[in-house]
């Protein structure tokens, strides 16, 4: 494979690994991205859901989650009887202990990405290689 194309499958380096979430199954359910990308620090899943399914409530007991959608219209339902639609690039965080429910509510298939973890965030721990520096007015914003 070359530099210039799209990885499909899932790729392990020294130090790091890439894929696709095509890549990790096919159909409708979950693509367990920390399994296949090897992630020790916090849980990863995507989920593939077809248009009308909806998922049952749950929560966790430890973990605080957060959920983008990458494709199509969810709803998601909170444990205070809210509901919120959230299209492509739509963010969701959920307290461990909040009951949470997800509908597609699209008319094709919809991702969403769910990241979970707990004990709080590291700090910007990033540092420069030799020779690069850092500048903060460079770059993306909110970097």
């Amino acid at each position: 494979m070359s530099a210039s194309d799209d990885v499909s499958e899932v790729v392990h380096g020294e130090g790091y690994a890439v894929g696709n979430i095509d890549g990790m199954g096919q159909g409708p359910g979950f693509r367990k991205i920390r399994r296949q990308l090897d992630v020790t620090a916090f849980g990863v899943n995507a989920v593939v859901m077809p248009a009308g399914y909806e998922a049952g409530g749950h929560y966790h007991e430890t973990q605080e989650e957060i959920y983008f959608v990458h494709q199509g219209r969810i709803e998601f339902e909170f444990g205070d009887g809210s509901k919120h639609v959230l299209g492509p690039g739509g963010v969701a965080r959920v307290d461990a202990a909040t009951v949470r429910r997800f509908r597609n509510v699209g008319d094709g298939d919809a991702v969403y990405v769910s990241v979970g973890g707990k004990d709080g965030y590291v700090g910007r721990d990033g540092r420069p290689t030799d020779g690069e520096q850092r500048v903060a007015s460079s770059g993306p914003p909110g970097a």
